[in-house]
């Protein structure tokens, strides 16, 4: 063949050609098919070749990593978007929020949805952390990843609220001056013990996080900066690292052995690509045969699916019914956007977002103990847990039994008494504050509605150990206290607080201005 002729048969060819170099297996028609199709593809290859039928159960996980990921595809996809008609800049960023709400085309669904996406994000992860623990999903290998979710957690926090000052209106401009003073409030703690000027690192932290002694261009700047770029970057990292050990750690957390197929009622020689191969060629890999116990050992194929399609099909279904409510919400309800930031005029009441309300109910007494000793105890001891339970059962299990659900029913009970308890009393009587005017902010620091809280949920979970004898049982008492009092304080402070952060049952009865 000449050089001409093979050339024009590489033209006419030239479709074909380019398909086989991107695809190198055939139609996924086979467990073999279905293997390389995961092997060889670059977005699939996160996934492993076959998942239990355990794991596709909806109760397992109800979806919740899943959702977490359509989200953030979702917010980066509109996030991009908005990017490219707004200017980060103190005189420009309210006018271009305004552009993009009334003047470009779709710009009200594309900003609607990305707000109320950000939202469910957060609120997805809080659920989606009870699901790991309450599921005992972070025991054994799987320490280090509760621990990656915990920074994962942060982060969706940070990514949240970062993105709350860029609209530049009076919501944005003094909710984020709360965070600000929150992070100035080491010096409340350095007043109170009468320490020297240098142990005052509150400027320090304030000046760090604004640029500036208050919020301004700053401020927007390096929150712009947080938001599309450092954040972001950061959480892909932490989100790889957290789906690889994920697959290392032997995928979904299930009993012991977990289902087969059959406990599930299916009957494998039905079901396509479950059980056994046809396909005479290989399916898995072994490097070398070797002794010992891993997250795979005697895990057998036969009680195992392919992930094309049957993972892939229930991802794309979470995918969609994430879609559509973030489109619901986004048709239905506008992002709010109130009066270019003005700080000679505050906003009364001003309120964080709704997932620091509850914090910021503990603020009003003490801004150090409410903004950073108790969430900093708190997280740490959400981080340490894998490390302080680690009592030896099967995991995946809801509850570890009917004897953690007894628990987490009495310590719901319980923190929620006590929530509503640390609201109530203070509403009614006052507080030291009322009752002794010239007490020391100190004791203020020490003895208020949070620190006692804290202390009457420590106390329930000690309790719990000690009747238990399980460390297991007494982890579940303190978690699950500890979500009853988060939604306890954010609906007070959501439903609530009025202007001066005052008590009222209704906005109706909000003096009027």
């Amino acid at each position: 063949m000449t050089a001409l002729r093979e050339f024009g048969s590489n033209v006419k060819n030239l479709p074909k050609a380019i398909w086989r170099s991107i695809v190198r297996h055939g139609a996924p028609t086979s467990d073999r098919a279905r293997s390389q199709t995961v092997f060889h593809n670059f977005f699939l290859h996160v996934h492993a070749p076959r998942v239990h039928p355990h794991s596709l159960r909806p109760t397992t996980t109800w979806g919740l990593g899943l959702a977490l990921v359509a989200e953030l595809i979702l917010l980066t996809a509109t996030g991009i978007l908005l990017m490219v008609y707004y200017t980060p800049s103190t005189t420009l960023a309210y006018d271009s929020i305004k552009d993009i709400q009334f003047v470009v085309p779709t710009g009200r669904l594309i900003r609607n949805i990305h707000r109320w996406t950000a939202h469910m994000m957060v609120a997805t992860v809080i659920l989606h952390m009870a699901r790991v623990f309450y599921t005992a999903a972070y025991k054994g290998a799987r320490q280090f990843n509760w621990l990656i979710g915990m920074v994962l957690f942060v982060l969706t926090l940070g990514l949240s609220f970062t993105g709350y000052l860029l609209p530049w209106d009076q919501l944005a401009y003094w909710a984020v001056t709360i965070g600000a003073n929150i992070a100035a409030s080491p010096n409340e703690l350095a007043d109170a013990l009468a320490l020297p000027e240098i142990f005052y690192l509150g400027d320090i932290q304030k000046e760090l996080l604004l640029g500036a002694s208050s919020v301004g261009q700053g401020a927007l700047t390096r929150f712009y900066l947080l938001h599309v770029m450092v954040l972001p970057m950061t959480m892909a990292a932490c989100i790889g690292v957290h789906i690889w050990r994920i697959r290392k750690d032997g995928g979904m957390a299930r009993p012991e052995g977990g289902r087969s197929l059959a406990g599930k009622g299916v009957d494998s020689a039905k079901v396509e690509g479950a059980g056994p191969s046809a396909d005479t060629g290989k399916s898995f890999g072994l490097m070398a045969l070797v002794s010992g116990r891993t997250a795979h050992t005697g895990r057998n194929p036969e009680v195992t699916l392919p992930v094309w399609p049957y993972l892939l099909r229930a991802e794309l279904l979470v995918f969609m019914i994430v879609l559509a409510i973030a489109l619901i919400l986004g048709i239905c309800f506008d992002a709010p956007l109130t009066e270019l930031a003005n700080p000679n005029v505050p906003e009364n009441p001003a309120k964080a977002p709704w997932y620091f309300l509850g914090l910021q109910e503990i603020v009003s007494y003490s801004a150090f103990v409410g903004g950073i000793l108790l969430p900093g105890i708190v997280v740490l001891g959400l981080a340490l847990i894998p490390y302080l339970d680690r009592e030896k059962e099967p995991s995946g299990v809801w509850f570890s039994g009917k004897k953690g659900k007894r628990v987490a029913l009495k310590s719901l009970v319980f923190g929620t008494i006590c929530g509503i308890a640390s609201v109530a009393i203070p509403v009614k009587y006052g507080w030291l504050r009322s009752w002794y005017p010239d007490i020391g902010q100190i004791w203020v620091m020490l003895i208020n509605p949070g620190t006692i809280l804290t202390m009457l949920y420590a106390g329930w979970s000690l309790w719990v150990m000690k009747r238990s004898n399980s460390t297991r049982m007494a982890a579940i008492a303190l978690f699950t206290c500890f979500l009853a009092g988060f939604v306890i304080l954010t609906v007070v402070g959501t439903y609530f607080r009025g202007p001066n952060w005052a008590f009222y049952w209704s906005p109706a009865d909000w003096p009027v201005h």
